[in-house]
């Protein structure tokens, strides 16, 4: 394939010639590809921006006797632009896309009803242990405390504190009916 060959086609596309288009396809499309496979990092994406590619050639092809460069050059530099805008427009949309991916993690006014209700019974069931044992579970499995951590406030042996968080929440689970 030689590089004026592909001069001669894009003259020729610039007058509306569809059989110069589809020979400049034939030529050229599958080095495009590959180059837009290695800057999108993904097929489907390639694909779309290859077709963008030869749309714009066909628009365009015109302008590329005023460029002075290399036909070759020339679609392979369209080709690099248009890659290049669809990463940016990547990069740009991923904020958005994330979004409705996020969930609201406030529960619903069904969720907060129940939660009412069974926050009283479980305040009931937590009155009902020593306001240590009390104050530890609900550090470990509210505020995310660890073990150790609970151990050296309340003073207590790791040991101790796991069985009082054990004993605590058997307790827990006998009051709550459970």
């Amino acid at each position: 394939m030689a590089d004026p060959e592909l001069a001669r086609l894009l003259s020729r596309i610039a007058l509306g010639d569809r059989q110069a288009f589809a020979r400049l396809y034939e030529l050229r499309s599958a080095k495009l590809f590959g180059l837009l496979i290695r800057l999108l990092k993904d097929r489907g994406e390639a694909e779309d921006v290859l077709q963008e590619v030869f749309v714009r050639i066909w628009q365009r092809a015109d302008r590329f006797g005023a460029s002075g460069r290399n036909a070759e050059a020339w679609t392979a530099t369209l080709a690099r632009n248009l890659a290049i805008d669809r990463l940016r427009a990547r990069r740009e949309a991923a904020p958005l896309d994330a979004a409705p991916e996020m969930a609201d993690p406030a529960p619903g006014p069904e969720a907060l009803a129940i939660l009412s209700g069974e926050g009283t019974r479980i305040a009931a069931c937590l009155g009902e242990l020593d306001a240590d044992k009390a104050g530890a579970v609900v550090k470990a499995y509210v505020e995310g405390w660890k073990y150790d951590e609970l151990a050296s406030h309340y003073a207590v042996p790791l040991n101790t504190m796991r069985t009082w968080l054990r004993r605590s929440l058997i307790a827990l689970r006998d009051c709550l009916g459970g």
